[in-house]
Formats: C-alpha cells, structure tokens, sequence
C-alpha cells in the first residue's frame, strides 16, 4: 500500500511545476562600453562591394559576429552628415530633433545658421586655431550618451571624436565629458567650452605627438597594386577633383606645403582615418573608459570617406582604397577593444551618416539616367520669374540652402502676395529645368502630387522655425552642382540606404530584410541598457538584434 503516497507525493511536484511561471532567462548585464561607429558617407552597398577583399577582423567579424540589418534607410529626405549624426544618435528625424541639414537660414537673425553654431561656446585648444563658436545647443532633444547619463547619475562617461566638428558634437551630445574634432589649421584635437575650460592632459600629450607631422611624410599609395582596384573605375577620370599640388587624379599622392594646407590634404587621405582611431583609443585609455561600475560610450565617426567620395565618387579607386584600409582600421580598434575591457564586455554599433549619388557623368557614361543642374540657371530662373510676376524686390532671403527657398515674408505681406501663388510661379518655370522634378510647399507638404512614401520623407525633414518656405526637388541621378565629384542630399535610395551592423555583448548573431531606420539604433540599444530611449525617440528597438 506504499505506492499511493508516492504516487501523490509525484503528483504534487508535478502540479507544482505546471504552477511555477515560466522562467525568462535572465537579461544580459549591460556592456562596460558602448562604441557607436559612424562612417561618413557609407552607402549600403560598400558592404559588399568590397566584401572578398575585407580581411576576417574589420566588416567580416562585426558582419558574421553580430547582427546585420541590411534594409535600413533614413526616414527623412534631407540626407546630410550633421541630420544623420543627429538621427543616430537622437533616435529621431529633423522635424523632431532641429537639425535639419549642416546649416540653416535663422529668418530671426536674417542670417544663415551652422549646425552646431553657438555664439556663447569658444574654442578649447591650440592658442594660434582659427575662431569658433560650436556646442550642440542646437540640437533639441537628448542623445543616447545624454540618456545613459541620466540612467547612471551621470556616472558614465561619454566621449565624441571625428575629424569634423558636427559629427563629434552631435554624437557626444549634451552631457559628455567631452567632444573633440580636428583643427587642420593646426594639426591639432580641439574642443569646446561647452564641454570643458582647458584640453585634459590625455589630450595635450596626443596632440605633443605631431601624429599629423608623421603621416603626412607618407604620402597615400595604393595597399594593393592599382590593377586590383576591380571594383572601381580607372584611375584619373575627368570628373574627379585633382588634389592640391597634383596635376592629375591618380596615384600616387604626395603631402607638401605649409602645415595648415598639409593638414588639410591629410583629412582627405586614408591617414585621416588612422589618425581619428588614434585618437578615439587615446580617448578610450585617457578617460578610462569602460573601466567603471556603469556603462560608458564613446562615439567615433570617420569623416575621411565623405571628403574622398565628394572628391572622387564612390566608384573611384581612391574611395575602394579607403575602404580597404578602414576595413584594417576597425580591425585593429576591436583588438584593442578586446584588449582594454575583454571581448565579451562591448557593444558596438555600425552605421552610415547618409549615402551618395555616382558622379552623374559616370551613369551618363553608361547610358542611365543622370545628370546636372547648373546652379546659376535656377538662380536666374527664380529671380526672373519672380520680377515678370510680382514686380522688383528681394522676395527671397536664402536660396538653394539644402535646396529650399526661403522667402522675405514681411515683402509678401506688403505686396499681398501668397506663399502658394509664389509656389505656382516658381513651379511652372523651374519645372522646365532638365532635372528638376517638381516644388513643393513644406508648410502643406500633405497636399503635394507625391507618393506616400515620399510625403514621409519630407514631413520628417520639416521643423517650421529651421527650414524653408519650398523645397526642390530634383529627378533621380540629377543635384544641383558643377561637373567635378558629387554629393548627397536627396530623399532617393542612394542616399538614404546604410548599413547597420551590432556586434557584441548583448548582441544575438543574424540578420534581418525587413525595413529598419538609423533611428533604430538608438531605441534599440536603450532596451539593452535597461533605460529610457532619447527624448525625442521616433525609431523603434530592433528587438531580434539583441539577445532574450
């Protein structure tokens, strides 16, 4: 008669584990430090292009070890490298977080505004670097450094390095213990007083280097022989910009002339990219980051790639060289990542700022659609139209800044005429342009013959006190600009589509196609870290990115 209280005693675990909840397995400790990579002008498709001939420790490791998204888009039309740094690292569009291109018309002060411009900020560095006034006051919401601020009572510690000031102070955001970008004037690493009143010591030891000095007696050559370069055009095209001191544009480049003039040349060389890395693990050891008890960040944005795409177009062999030495650039930041905190104690984010249109000459070449709009016959166009309509007078107080027209409104009012009778005016005789598509009104942006998808785009570029009255808008493969290099700008595919790769403590290995923003980001890695995204947060976590 023993077998009944055993079989009841069975019984009762057995109902006592249908009783338990399901247990969830315990969330990932948060990362020591978060590294926020940004490559200025990397289009979607420099992932693959350059795939065979990436080694296994740059793009491969975080590709095959992370997690890549490989549909991601801006979701804004104004594509340029201050709105991207914003958007990454805000979670959020223009129309939200005010950073509606690298400058702006201030109808206020009747004067053009740059992007992180800042009167009240001076310049924190060497005594003989050019005047400026930059913080990120401009910038109207938090950042994700700012949020984990917040999250840790300002324990953590946040750093902003890149070649350009935008990017570094965009990145680093408000709360940060500092930003620092590259005076070329004086091959020097500066900040601002928003930031701090003197450089700290890491960096004035960095500087004491004359890393710049160094690279410089290089000069740039191929890494591997030019006949290799089998994913790019022939070297020295007619519609590439022949650097200073160079008759043509091939290889290779030699770096001679006054220093200020040097530096400069540098940005515009793979040496650009070393010295930013550099830098970026003089922050990583001088701040002694990721060796606290909370997260860190440190934000790194590599800004040599656009200078080069600009330059050069992004079939050139100059561009795929840069490529293929960053891919060695980021191997070697990792190692030493893995070295400073240990390899599972990171996180790490890739992402581009923007894309960039072929140099239209190129697709010309080719047969495809493309081509150029000479500036001064759309200004002629506008001002002419305007004087046949509405008689003499300055109607429009900036024109052609990030392709909108902003107009004297107090003229308007006192000719009694309206932004919308403007619009027709304009529309009838800009249309007749080759290449321009349409204009459209960004206060009733709702109503303009687009579809949907496109309307989106606008709608999030649009911040009422920041952009223009009208906005242009050009075919696919035509901008406005002069037959040497290219640029980006436009709400079409090439120039919003970047990749976005995570990598690291916290991260599940995959992929995924569907649609996802560079606003993404910044959520998603909020949910990791257990705490509040950016406040002006659009995007929205990636959740199959990141591990159960």
């Amino acid at each position: 008669m023993l077998f009944r209280p055993i079989f009841l005693l069975s019984f009762c675990f057995v109902a006592n584990a249908w009783a338990q909840p399901a247990r969830n397995p315990s969330p990932p400790l948060a990362p020591k430090l978060v590294v926020g990579i940004v490559v200025d002008q990397m289009r979607a498709d420099f992932l693959y292009r350059y795939e065979k001939k990436y080694g296994a420790s740059g793009f491969k490791r975080l590709m095959k070890g992370g997690f890549t998204c490989y549909n991601t888009q801006f979701e804004y039309a104004m594509t340029a490298t201050a709105a991207g740094h914003a958007s990454i690292h805000s979670g959020s569009v223009p129309a939200i977080h005010g950073i509606v291109g690298n400058d702006w018309y201030d109808s206020s002060q009747a004067k053009g505004m740059y992007c992180v411009e800042d009167s009240s900020a001076r310049l924190v560095g060497h005594p003989n670097a050019i005047p400026v006034r930059f913080s990120p006051r401009n910038l109207l919401v938090t950042t994700l450094a700012d949020q984990l601020a917040l999250a840790t009572n300002f324990r953590s510690k946040a750093i902003g390095i890149a070649l350009k000031d935008r990017s570094a102070i965009l990145s680093a955001g408000h709360a940060a213990r500092g930003a620092y970008w590259f005076d070329s004037r004086t091959g020097t690493w500066v900040t601002s007083s928003f930031y701090q009143s003197q450089l700290p010591a890491w960096v004035e030891a960095f500087n004491a280097r004359k890393l710049p000095a160094a690279y410089s007696q290089r000069g740039w050559k191929t890494l591997r022989p030019v006949a290799e370069y089998t994913e790019s055009t022939a070297d020295d095209q007619p519609y590439e910009y022949k650097l200073p001191g160079k008759s043509t544009s091939s290889f290779p480049y030699e770096m001679a002339g006054p220093a200020g003039a040097v530096f400069e040349l540098l940005t515009y060389t793979p040496w650009g990219n070393t010295l930013t890395k550099e830098m970026a693990l003089a922050a990583l050891k001088g701040e002694n980051l990721g060796k606290g008890t909370t997260t860190d960040f440190l934000a790194i944005s590599f800004s040599t790639p656009d200078l080069v795409g600009h330059s050069f177009g992004p079939t050139s062999v100059e561009q795929e060289d840069i490529f293929l030495r960053l891919d060695q650039e980021l191997a070697h930041l990792l190692k030493s990542l893995d070295s400073w905190v240990g390899p599972d104690n990171y996180t790490v984010f890739l992402t581009g700022d923007h894309g960039v249109m072929d140099v239209p000459a190129y697709w010309q070449a080719h047969h495809l659609p493309a081509g150029l709009i000479d500036p001064r016959q759309v200004s002629q166009t506008l001002n002419q139209s305007l004087l046949d309509a509405f008689g003499p007078g300055n109607y429009i107080q900036m024109a052609q800044m990030n392709d909108q027209l902003y107009f004297n409104h107090a003229l308007l009012r006192e000719k009694n005429v309206s932004v919308s009778a403007v619009q027709q005016v304009l529309q009838e005789s800009l249309t007749k342009i080759s290449g321009v598509a349409d204009l459209i009104n960004l206060r009733t942006v709702a109503q303009a013959n687009l579809p949907d998808s496109q309307l989106s785009l606008y709608k999030n570029s649009y911040h009422p006190q920041r952009s223009g009255d009208l906005q242009l808008i050009y075919q696919p493969g035509w901008f406005v600009g002069l037959p040497i290099g290219t640029t980006h700008g436009s709400a079409y595919t090439y120039d919003r589509q970047v990749p976005c790769i995570f990598y690291g403590r916290g991260i599940r290995r995959g992929e995924t196609w569907r649609s996802t923003s560079p606003s993404d980001i910044a959520p998603t890695l909020s949910v990791l870290l257990r705490m509040l995204p950016p406040s002006g947060t659009t995007g929205h976590p990636i959740s199959e990115a990141l591990r159960p």
